[in-house]
Order: structure tokens, then C-alpha cells, then sequence
């Protein structure tokens, strides 16, 4: 879209302008928008800018016997002074709740970090010392249930943080149970069965650890024997924790059914809907969603909206509808991970979605004018910035998704909204 180059004292009411500053060097939200106001023009002709840019196809242009009479300079002088005190007033006021924003994701980063180096250690020891294993694994889906269960609401965050590529299945799995566990709250399951549910999802991919590396990691298409092999591990998996005794039988049918779909098409059974366990088929629905936004073919990777879009329209008959729209429901039509453009036509990324305020996420917003540590993060608002699009990476320019850098590998954590 063309734009001129004018002169402030030319800007007008119903112009779409754009102002060539930083952010902080003016005190409206956005450095792109359609002025509105007499206060607005008299603010912008103040700016410490030669120029701004003008974009007529996004204009209206008013009618000069249209345009309201203009006030005394005085009082205009005035009125524009308030007007820019209170903009300044409500930035600040978004700088501090981007701040604390920050903060919480800080403290959330380092609680799944804290996650992480436990499930290193639970699968480290689960073959040495199972027994072991499957405790420190019961404590850690426990403690993470109890701030499920109990919060009157909930932050789902993503996680920035790039994982290793051997350590891909850790962090899968720690997804798995983690929404899992979440999805089975919103399904008005109980407590007890939450922490199955979170235990057979850490667990689900255990028999993984018997598959050969080359196998695992292998991203074209395996030939009929490695498929095969593949499709053991949900049995090995039930095999290795029936040696321990002390994981719940409960959960067993988590880690045997997970890729077992309501049609018969799935494996290792071929069992159909009313055969299959019903907190097995949360399981495979998380399941399905994460193997999709992350692909051993990272080519083939999938935007978490994108994913659930899929899953959506092609999975229909073979995973469990309800739980599937639910999961929609749970993540936001804009789930954390999404690239999206804001009706300002600025790019953000979606790092957070409140569960008490799911249509209105926390975006961290790309502006080449201001460092990545300190780029504004933003909380949508009903009646204000709305989500225009969502963008797939490869429509992005490689700058932008360096600054606003959405990991290969997603992961994701959540916090009860007080912190």
C-alpha cells in the first residue's frame, strides 16, 4: 500500500497516518491509526518529526464543508494538553503491565525449567531405578495438578525456550501432560483422574526408549518394517511400567491406547470408540495436536492454530469431537505460538491466553524501533485491537521472525493468574 510523505501541520481528521518515531518518543499507543480527533491533529503537529507517513487508501478524506469548526487556539491548546496527558497516563500504565507481564513469564519460564530437569531425571531413571522414578513422578503431576485444579483461573503460556533435539521427546511429553491435564479440568474431570491422566501423559511415549534413534528421528517416510517397529512402543512403554508395580493400572490404558483412534484405524489394537479408555482419548487428541506443530520434518510444522484448524476439518470419526472442540475452546481461536497481524496491521506474536479472558491474548508486538528484550507486550481489549489475520511463518520477513522469534519446539506451561 503507496504511502506519501506529509507534513504534520497537513495531517487532518479521518487521515490514516503513521508516525516515523519510536514509540516512546509520542504518546499515542500506536505509531499507526486513523486520527479521530481536533485534540489528536494538534498533538500530532507538536511531534518533533518533519514528516509522517500518509496512506490515502486507508483515508477519509472530510468534506471541508463537512469539517466541525476548530476552537479557539487557546482552548484547543488546552484540550489537546489534556488529552496528551492522559495518553501518556494509559501508556505508562500499559509499560507496567507489560512489565509485569514479563516478570510472570520469567517466573513461569523457570517453574518449566525446574519441570524439565525432573522429567530428564524421571526418564534417566526409569529403566535403573523405576520404582524411584515412577514416585518422583507421581509428586511432580501432582504438585503441577493442584495448581490446575485449584486456580480460578489460569495463564497458558509459551515457553521461548529452544530445545535440544535429543531431548525433543522430553518436551513433548511434558506438553502432552501438561494440556492434558488442563483439557481434562475443562471436561469437568476429577482431580484423581487429572493426576492419571498428567501421569499417562509424561509416560505415554516411554516405550520410545526401546525404538532405535535412527527410527525416531527419521524424517521421511519409514518403510514397512520401521513403521512397525514404531507402532511397538505403546506396548513397550506398558511393558516397562507394569515392571514397577506401583504405576496406577488406571493410567496403563494412557500409554496402550494413546494411538488408538474411534474408526479402528489406530494402533497397536485396531480398537474402536467404545473400546478405547476415555482419558486414553484425551491423550490422543493432545497428542495428535503436538506431533503436528512438531513434525520429526520440522518443514512440516504447523502453527498450533493451524494444527487445531487441521485437526478439526481431517480428524472428524477418529479422535473424540467433543474433546477435540473443547481443546479449541481451551487454547483461543489465537493459541500461544500463533503469528498473528492486529487490525493496526502490526505483527505480533501470542505468548499467553488467560483462561477467564480466552479471546483477548497477550501479544508481544514487533517494532523495529525497539530492542526485542523490551518490544511491548500487549493484552488485547474488546473494542480496541482486534486480530486482523493469522500469518504463517514463511508469508513473514526473516527480521520480523528473528524479533519476534517463535521457537521450532513450543512448549508450554501454565500459572494460576495470580502468579
Amino acid at each position: 500500500m503507496a504511502a506519501a510523505k506529509i507534513s504534520p501541520n497537513q495531517v487532518q481528521i479521518g487521515y490514516f497516518i503513521q508516525i516515523p518515531l519510536s514509540w516512546f518518543k509520542h504518546p499515542f499507543i500506536s505509531n499507526k491509526f486513523k486520527v479521530e480527533t481536533i485534540e489528536q491533529v494538534a498533538i500530532i503537529r507538536k511531534l518533533d518529526t518533519e514528516f509522517v507517513y500518509f496512506f490515502p487508501e486507508k483515508s477519509t478524506i472530510v468534506a471541508a464543508s463537512k469539517k466541525a469548526t476548530e476552537p479557539e487556539d487557546s482552548v484547543l491548546e488546552q484540550r489537546a494538553e489534556n488529552y496528551r496527558l492522559d495518553l501518556e497516563r494509559d501508556k505508562a500504565e500499559r509499560v507496567e503491565k507489560a512489565k509485569e507481564q514479563r516478570r510472570q513469564i520469567q517466573r513461569t519460564e523457570k517453574a518449566f525449567e525446574q519441570s524439565m530437569v525432573q522429567v530428564r531425571n524421571i526418564m534417566s531413571k526409569i529403566n535403573s531405578r523405576p520404582l524411584q522414578a515412577v514416585d518422583e513422578a507421581k509428586e511432580m503431576i501432582s504438585q503441577i495438578a493442584d495448581i490446575i485444579v485449584n486456580a480460578d483461573a489460569l495463564v497458558l503460556h509459551m515457553i521461548s525456550q529452544a530445545g535440544k533435539e535429543q531431548e525433543s521427546l522430553y518436551y513433548h511429553v511434558l506438553n502432552v501432560a501438561m494440556l492434558s491435564m488442563l483439557l481434562a479440568k475443562d471436561l469437568s474431570f476429577t482431580s484423581d483422574q487429572i493426576k492419571l491422566i498428567g501421569l499417562g501423559g509424561l509416560f505415554h511415549d516411554l516405550g520410545k526408549l526401546k525404538v532405535p534413534t535412527q527410527i525416531l528421528r527419521k524424517a521421511e517416510k519409514l518403510n514397512s518394517a520401521e513403521a512397525n517397529f514404531l507402532k511397538l512402543h505403546p506396548k513397550y512403554g506398558v511393558d516397562l511400567l507394569q515392571l514397577t508395580e506401583s504405576f496406577p493400572e488406571d493410567a496403563i490404558a494412557i500409554i496402550a491406547q494413546h494411538h488408538e483412534l474411534l474408526d479402528g484405524s489406530g494402533y497397536p489394537a485396531g480398537l474402536k470408540a467404545d473400546k478405547i479408555d476415555k482419558l486414553a482419548k484425551i491423550v490422543a487428541v493432545v497428542n495428535e495436536f503436538d506431533n503436528l506443530c512438531h513434525p520429526l520434518d520440522p518443514s512440516k510444522a504447523r502453527s498450533p492454530h493451524h494444527a487445531m484448524s487441521f485437526m478439526f476439518k481431517s480428524m472428524k470419526g477418529k479422535l473424540d469431537a467433543t474433546y477435540m472442540a473443547q481443546l479449541i475452546k481451551m487454547m483461543g481461536i489465537y493459541p500461544p505460538g500463533t503469528i498473528i497481524q492486529l487490525s493496526d496491521e502490526r505483527i505480533g506474536l501470542v505468548i499467553s491466553v488467560n483462561s477467564d479472558k480466552i479471546l483477548y491474548p497477550n501479544v508481544l508486538i514487533y517494532d523495529s524501533q525497539i530492542p526485542r528484550l523490551e518490544a511491548p507486550v500487549i493484552t488485547l481489549e474488546e473494542g480496541k485491537l482486534a486480530v486482523q489475520k493469522v500469518l504463517k511463518p514463511t508469508s513473514i520477513p526473516a527480521e520480523v521472525m528473528a524479533y519476534l522469534n517463535p521457537r521450532a519446539q513450543i512448549s508450554y506451561y501454565v500459572q494460576s493468574d495470580k502468579g
